[in-house]
Protein backbone atom coordinates (compact mmCIF):
# COMPACT_ATOMS: atom_id res chain seq x y z
CA UNK A 1 0.00 0.00 0.00
CA UNK A 2 2.89 2.68 0.62
CA UNK A 3 4.01 1.72 -2.94
CA UNK A 4 0.56 2.88 -4.41
CA UNK A 5 0.73 6.29 -2.77
CA UNK A 6 4.33 7.14 -3.46
CA UNK A 7 5.97 6.22 -0.31
CA UNK A 8 8.57 3.92 -1.68
CA UNK A 9 11.12 3.82 1.02
CA UNK A 10 9.23 2.22 3.63
CA UNK A 11 10.06 -0.71 4.72
CA UNK A 12 7.16 -3.39 6.02
CA UNK A 13 6.98 -4.32 9.15
CA UNK A 14 8.01 -8.55 10.19
CA UNK A 15 4.81 -10.18 11.09
CA UNK A 16 4.14 -13.68 11.59
CA UNK A 17 1.17 -13.56 8.50
CA UNK A 18 0.52 -10.37 6.12
CA UNK A 19 -3.12 -8.58 5.28
CA UNK A 20 -4.35 -9.26 2.40
CA UNK A 21 -7.54 -7.14 1.12
CA UNK A 22 -9.03 -8.58 -1.94
CA UNK A 23 -10.81 -6.63 -4.31
CA UNK A 24 -13.26 -6.50 -7.25
CA UNK A 25 -14.66 -3.53 -9.27
CA UNK A 26 -16.62 -4.95 -12.43
CA UNK A 27 -13.75 -7.45 -14.12
CA UNK A 28 -10.61 -5.94 -12.01
CA UNK A 29 -9.68 -8.19 -9.44
CA UNK A 30 -6.74 -6.52 -6.69
CA UNK A 31 -5.19 -8.26 -3.64
CA UNK A 32 -3.60 -5.08 -1.79
CA UNK A 33 -1.18 -5.46 0.64
CA UNK A 34 -1.71 -3.82 3.75
CA UNK A 35 0.36 -2.94 6.83
CA UNK A 36 -2.60 -3.98 9.41
CA UNK A 37 -6.78 -4.34 9.51
CA UNK A 38 -7.68 -2.23 12.44
CA UNK A 39 -11.83 -2.22 11.87
CA UNK A 40 -14.44 -2.32 9.77
CA UNK A 41 -16.21 1.03 9.86
CA UNK A 42 -19.74 3.32 8.58
CA UNK A 43 -18.38 6.23 8.25
CA UNK A 44 -19.77 9.67 6.21
CA UNK A 45 -17.97 10.72 3.34
CA UNK A 46 -17.01 14.36 2.92
CA UNK A 47 -16.04 15.92 0.02
CA UNK A 48 -12.22 17.05 0.00
CA UNK A 49 -10.44 20.39 -1.08
CA UNK A 50 -8.79 21.66 -4.80
CA UNK A 51 -5.58 20.75 -3.20
CA UNK A 52 -6.18 17.16 -2.81
CA UNK A 53 -9.16 16.63 -5.52
CA UNK A 54 -7.31 15.55 -8.48
CA UNK A 55 -5.37 13.39 -6.33
CA UNK A 56 -5.58 9.38 -8.23
CA UNK A 57 -7.20 7.59 -5.74
CA UNK A 58 -8.52 10.22 -3.11
CA UNK A 59 -12.06 10.07 -3.08
CA UNK A 60 -13.03 11.92 -0.25
CA UNK A 61 -12.47 12.43 4.05
CA UNK A 62 -14.03 11.69 6.86
CA UNK A 63 -13.92 12.89 10.47
CA UNK A 64 -13.64 9.96 13.09
CA UNK A 65 -15.91 10.14 16.94
CA UNK A 66 -12.34 11.54 18.41
CA UNK A 67 -12.44 14.29 15.67
CA UNK A 68 -9.41 12.78 13.91
CA UNK A 69 -9.45 13.51 10.03
CA UNK A 70 -8.64 10.58 7.97
CA UNK A 71 -8.85 10.38 4.14
CA UNK A 72 -10.50 8.13 1.84
CA UNK A 73 -9.25 6.12 -0.67
CA UNK A 74 -10.24 3.78 -3.50
CA UNK A 75 -7.45 1.30 -3.72
CA UNK A 76 -8.37 -0.14 -7.01
CA UNK A 77 -7.73 3.12 -8.77
CA UNK A 78 -4.40 3.44 -7.23
CA UNK A 79 -3.55 -0.25 -8.49
CA UNK A 80 -4.79 0.82 -11.77
CA UNK A 81 -2.20 3.91 -12.24
CA UNK A 82 0.30 1.23 -11.33
CA UNK A 83 -0.40 -1.03 -14.00
CA UNK A 84 -0.57 2.02 -16.11
CA UNK A 85 2.54 3.60 -15.09
CA UNK A 86 4.22 0.25 -15.81
CA UNK A 87 2.58 -0.83 -18.92
CA UNK A 88 0.26 1.29 -20.62
CA UNK A 89 2.36 4.08 -20.29
CA UNK A 90 4.32 3.04 -23.58
CA UNK A 91 0.90 2.90 -25.88
CA UNK A 92 0.39 6.61 -24.21
CA UNK A 93 3.96 7.94 -25.60
CA UNK A 94 3.35 6.70 -28.87
CA UNK A 95 0.89 9.14 -30.06
CA UNK A 96 2.93 11.60 -28.52
CA UNK A 97 5.75 10.76 -30.32
CA UNK A 98 3.91 10.73 -33.60
CA UNK A 99 2.43 14.39 -33.23
CA UNK A 100 6.22 15.68 -32.42
CA UNK A 101 7.06 14.21 -35.85
CA UNK A 102 4.36 15.85 -37.95
CA UNK A 103 5.43 18.83 -39.53
CA UNK A 104 3.62 22.42 -39.25
CA UNK A 105 1.74 24.32 -41.84
CA UNK A 106 1.13 27.72 -41.15
CA UNK A 107 -1.93 29.06 -43.26
CA UNK A 108 -2.40 32.81 -43.71
CA UNK A 109 -5.72 34.02 -45.50
CA UNK A 110 -8.52 36.30 -44.35
CA UNK A 111 -11.11 33.95 -46.32
CA UNK A 112 -12.45 31.69 -43.74
CA UNK A 113 -13.64 29.54 -46.24
CA UNK A 114 -10.24 28.68 -47.79
CA UNK A 115 -8.90 28.35 -44.06
CA UNK A 116 -10.61 25.83 -43.83
CA UNK A 117 -10.50 24.28 -46.85
CA UNK A 118 -7.01 24.03 -46.43
CA UNK A 119 -6.66 23.40 -42.73
CA UNK A 120 -8.76 20.28 -43.67
CA UNK A 121 -6.71 18.91 -46.62
CA UNK A 122 -3.21 19.48 -44.66
CA UNK A 123 -4.38 17.53 -41.74
CA UNK A 124 -5.82 14.49 -44.24
CA UNK A 125 -2.06 14.94 -45.26
CA UNK A 126 -1.13 14.23 -41.94
CA UNK A 127 0.25 17.97 -41.26
CA UNK A 128 -0.32 19.82 -37.95
CA UNK A 129 -1.54 23.05 -38.73
CA UNK A 130 -1.79 26.85 -37.34
CA UNK A 131 -4.45 29.25 -38.85
CA UNK A 132 -4.04 33.22 -38.89
CA UNK A 133 -6.86 35.42 -40.91
CA UNK A 134 -4.37 38.04 -41.77
CA UNK A 135 -0.46 39.37 -42.02
CA UNK A 136 -0.45 40.62 -38.50
CA UNK A 137 -1.98 37.56 -37.29
CA UNK A 138 0.22 35.37 -38.61
CA UNK A 139 3.65 37.47 -36.76
CA UNK A 140 2.16 37.20 -33.56
CA UNK A 141 1.48 33.64 -33.96
CA UNK A 142 5.67 33.43 -35.40
CA UNK A 143 6.53 35.07 -31.98
CA UNK A 144 5.92 31.54 -30.19
CA UNK A 145 6.24 29.23 -33.38
CA UNK A 146 8.40 28.32 -36.00
CA UNK A 147 5.82 26.41 -38.60
CA UNK A 148 8.20 24.26 -40.98
CA UNK A 149 6.11 25.93 -43.79
CA UNK A 150 3.42 29.10 -44.68
CA UNK A 151 0.96 29.44 -46.77
CA UNK A 152 -0.28 33.37 -47.71
CA UNK A 153 -2.63 34.81 -49.63
CA UNK A 154 -2.11 37.99 -51.19
CA UNK A 155 -4.61 40.60 -50.41
CA UNK A 156 -5.27 40.86 -46.55
CA UNK A 157 -6.64 43.52 -44.30
CA UNK A 158 -4.15 44.98 -41.67
CA UNK A 159 -1.05 43.36 -43.66
CA UNK A 160 -0.99 41.77 -47.01
CA UNK A 161 0.53 38.62 -48.15
CA UNK A 162 3.66 40.58 -49.23
CA UNK A 163 4.47 42.44 -46.41
CA UNK A 164 4.19 39.18 -44.20
CA UNK A 165 6.67 37.82 -46.81
CA UNK A 166 9.27 40.48 -46.28
CA UNK A 167 8.73 40.04 -42.90
CA UNK A 168 9.73 36.50 -42.90
CA UNK A 169 12.27 36.62 -44.85
CA UNK A 170 14.11 39.50 -42.53
CA UNK A 171 13.47 37.06 -39.47
CA UNK A 172 16.49 34.84 -38.73
CA UNK A 173 14.38 32.22 -37.09
CA UNK A 174 11.85 32.00 -40.69
CA UNK A 175 14.29 33.58 -43.21
CA UNK A 176 14.90 29.85 -44.81
CA UNK A 177 11.35 28.98 -43.91
CA UNK A 178 9.53 27.41 -47.23
CA UNK A 179 6.88 30.13 -48.38
CA UNK A 180 4.28 29.45 -50.94
CA UNK A 181 1.67 32.40 -52.15
CA UNK A 182 -1.94 31.14 -52.76
CA UNK A 183 -3.93 33.73 -54.93
CA UNK A 184 -6.40 35.10 -57.37
CA UNK A 185 -3.86 37.88 -58.33
CA UNK A 186 -1.89 35.44 -60.98
CA UNK A 187 -0.33 38.52 -62.85
CA UNK A 188 2.99 38.71 -64.07
CA UNK A 189 3.90 41.64 -61.90
CA UNK A 190 2.91 39.61 -58.56
CA UNK A 191 4.50 36.68 -59.18
CA UNK A 192 7.84 38.64 -59.84
CA UNK A 193 7.34 40.58 -56.45
CA UNK A 194 6.86 37.17 -55.25
CA UNK A 195 10.00 35.80 -56.22
CA UNK A 196 12.12 38.99 -55.61
CA UNK A 197 11.32 38.68 -51.97
CA UNK A 198 12.15 35.14 -51.34
CA UNK A 199 8.49 33.51 -52.08
CA UNK A 200 9.47 29.47 -52.96
CA UNK A 201 6.04 28.66 -54.91
CA UNK A 202 3.32 30.34 -56.12
CA UNK A 203 -0.33 29.13 -57.03
CA UNK A 204 -3.71 30.71 -58.38
CA UNK A 205 -6.63 30.39 -56.89
CA UNK A 206 -8.31 27.94 -56.86
CA UNK A 207 -5.49 25.71 -56.22
CA UNK A 208 -5.35 21.24 -57.12
CA UNK A 209 -5.11 19.76 -54.18
CA UNK A 210 -2.77 17.22 -55.30
CA UNK A 211 -0.64 19.86 -56.72
CA UNK A 212 -0.31 21.79 -53.43
CA UNK A 213 0.61 18.45 -51.39
CA UNK A 214 3.08 17.73 -53.94
CA UNK A 215 4.56 20.73 -53.94
CA UNK A 216 4.66 21.00 -49.61
CA UNK A 217 5.81 18.24 -49.58
CA UNK A 218 9.18 18.89 -52.16
CA UNK A 219 9.74 21.94 -50.34
CA UNK A 220 9.71 20.16 -47.12
CA UNK A 221 12.24 17.39 -48.64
Amino acid sequence: MPKLVGIVDVVAEVHNYSSILLLRSGSYHTALHVDEILSNQEVVMKPIGAQLSRAPGMVGATVTGDGSIVLIINPVQLANREVLSAGALRALVRPLETSASKKMVMVVDDSLTMRKVLGRLLEREGFDVAIAKDGMDALKLLQDMTPDIILTDIEMPRMDGFGLARNIRDDVRTKNTPLIMISSRTAEKHRNVAAEIGVNAFFGKPVADDELVAKINELLA
